[in-house]
């Protein structure tokens, strides 16, 4: 069988109708849908064919039908209308912020939540690809020295370090040489043991301070991967009665306790963005986590700079109502898209 235009109008409105009430959808009520003009019992029909198909199931014998997973998944990626509105006062209160981003983006989960009525989920923006733009060695005293990183996308990272010898201006100066000249426009990832044996090497009777120093970027670069997460709206989920198990809530609420998973949740491996800044949605068994299994998840990225990116989230129900949660994250995505790129314009 294949899902003809009237199976395909009636499985749009059982979803509708159970995203409007979360209760098993019927016959009786899907023929009251004046475009349909079909009979009970036609509809009956088709209802049992799209059950056969996997897009619907009964979860009792007298029961209407529910959506399935996959019934969502043909929603989500056919019938859901892309339809962008305005959130009149949504930059306005988000600018108002801008100077401050984690302000900024507290106040960016907390207007996701209020306006889909379910949780959110927003992280700090993190450099993609870390490449070394700058690095500047500067002389402070008889034994210490200040490290200054540049990362792409003008991320400024600095590190105070003890030496065992004094360093002067004039060795400063040659460590600066150096080091820009091995890892100027390097991606981390590429700075690896034959490279770093080589610059001790050239570094004569420094070669330990050479070592202090890279151990100080990879600990900057460390710092850069730790993820800055901020949620809001958790307890919004306990409102839809299919999340309201005590177990289940219990289970939810501790995820966003949680947040090396919700990192996990946002990771780029658990992402097909490629920088078009479209739109994931996780259905059900979709999900990445577990305690997530009975939920829809839907994530999208926001982008600072050039190679700098943020991801926004939103976790609820399967039965969520995915135009407006679309078209939010969307709006959303696109007013930090524009504070970022206003502020990066006025420096």
């Amino acid at each position: 069988m294949e899902l003809d235009e009237r199976k395909i109008k009636i499985l749009h409105a059982i979803i509708k109708n159970y995203l409007e009430t979360g209760e098993p959808v019927g016959s009786r009520t899907i023929s009251k849908d004046t475009d349909l003009n079909l009979s009970s019992a036609t509809i009956r029909n088709e209802m049992s064919d799209l059950e056969e198909m996997g897009y619907i199931l009964q979860p009792h014998t007298s029961a209407g039908r529910i959506p399935s997973d996959k019934g969502y998944r043909f929603y989500v990626d056919s019938l859901m209308t892309d339809k962008i509105q305005e959130i009149d006062d949504m930059k306005d209160q988000l600018e108002k912020k801008a100077d401050h981003i984690e302000h900024l983006l507290q106040q960016a989960a907390k207007m996701l939540a209020a306006n889909t009525n379910y949780a959110s989920v927003v992280t700090k923006p993190k450099v993609k690809h870390k490449k070394v733009k700058f690095i500047q060695l500067t002389s402070m005293d008889a034994d210490q020295i200040l490290f200054v990183l540049v990362l792409e996308g003008n991320i400024v990272k600095n590190r105070m370090i003890h030496t065992k010898e004094p360093v002067d201006q004039e060795m400063a100066l040659k460590l600066n040489l150096m080091f820009n000249t091995f890892l100027q426009g390097l991606d981390m990832t590429e700075i690896n043991l034959s490279l770093i044996q080589k610059m001790k090497e050239e570094s004569g009777p420094y070669a330990g301070l050479v070592g202090d120093i890279l151990d100080a970027v990879a600990e900057i670069v460390s710092d850069v991967d730790n993820v800055e997460i901020y949620t809001s709206g958790a307890t919004n989920i306990l409102k839809y009665p299919e999340l309201s198990d005590s177990q289940k809530a219990s289970e939810l609420l501790g995820t966003f306790e949680e947040k090396h998973l919700l990192t996990e949740l946002l990771s780029e491996k658990n992402s097909t963005d490629d920088g078009s800044h479209q739109i994931q949605v996780y259905i059900g068994e979709e999900s990445p986590l577990d305690s997530m299994k009975d939920c829809s998840i839907v994530t999208a990225t926001y982008e600072v700079s050039d190679g700098v990116f943020g991801k926004i989230g939103i976790v609820g129900p399967k039965r969520m109502d995915y135009e407006k949660v679309v078209t939010t994250i969307r709006a959303m995505m696109s007013d930090l898209d524009d504070i970022f790129k206003n502020k990066e314009e006025r420096r």
